[in-house]
């Protein structure tokens, strides 16, 4: 801190080995440098003081600048010249004449309508399938046991009964929609090949083996026809 430093270092190895006139010497020493010392700190904070008061009068005068009326009018003109087209969501909301898909309790895998709302857990649901195996009693069904289709009855009344859901449900093919989704059909394959039997599976594994191969041929076909630079 203090431009003496070697003298410094003598009179602390006074202070240490010499008379208690050393120490004298060392603590007037020491009060010296300090005071030196104390002046760089109040130039620095002084000089950082006027250096935040030009920033700030800095960036009030550039705010001034932007501020101005023609750069109100551009930022204005801006604004008013975007074309903004807010397009709404295809939620699909549980609604009366909603599809949906049991996947839980003794009806999985099997189709219903929402004929009423009963509360914000449960709905309840008539599924009038026009094949016998996959009718749905009407009954009521928790919102955690479904899965919402993209199919909506339109015009169902709420609260319908049995019959009128029917002839709703085969006016809209909600049975041939289904079966040409894809959902329905990986379901379905899922479903054949988990019910395969040991050598249904050794002849899937042998029909892969063949097609693997004519593709394989088919690709050592192109790469010999084609010219070698």
């Amino acid at each position: 801190m203090c431009g003496e430093s070697s003298s410094l270092v003598e009179f602390e190895s006074l202070g240490r080995t010499q008379t208690p006139l050393g120490g004298l010497l060392l603590a007037a020493k020491r009060d010296s440098c300090g005071r030196r010392a104390a002046a760089p700190k109040f130039a620095i904070q002084q000089t950082r003081a006027t250096c935040a008061f030009r920033t700030t009068s800095t960036t009030r005068h550039f705010d001034n600048k932007l501020s101005t009326p023609s750069s109100r009018s551009l930022s204005t003109e801006a604004f008013a010249m975007a074309d903004i087209d807010v397009q709404v969501a295809q939620w699909k909301l549980v609604e009366v004449g909603r599809v949906v898909l049991i996947r839980s309790g003794p009806y999985t895998g099997k189709l219903a309508a929402i004929v009423e709302i009963v509360d914000h857990k449960r709905v309840l649901v008539d599924g009038p399938s026009t094949e016998e195996q996959k009718i749905v009693p009407r009954h009521v069904l928790p919102l955690s046991h479904a899965t919402l289709t993209h199919f909506v009855i339109p015009r169902l009344p709420r609260a319908a009964g049995t019959g009128p859901v029917k002839k709703l449900w085969q006016k809209e093919e909600i049975d041939g929609k289904w079966a040409k989704s894809n959902f329905a059909q990986k379901t379905e394959r899922a479903e054949r090949r988990k019910n395969l039997s040991d050598f249904e599976r050794f002849k899937v594994l042998r029909l892969r083996k063949q097609a693997r191969y004519e593709v394989q041929k088919a690709h050592a076909k192109l790469r010999a026809a084609a010219p070698k630079s």
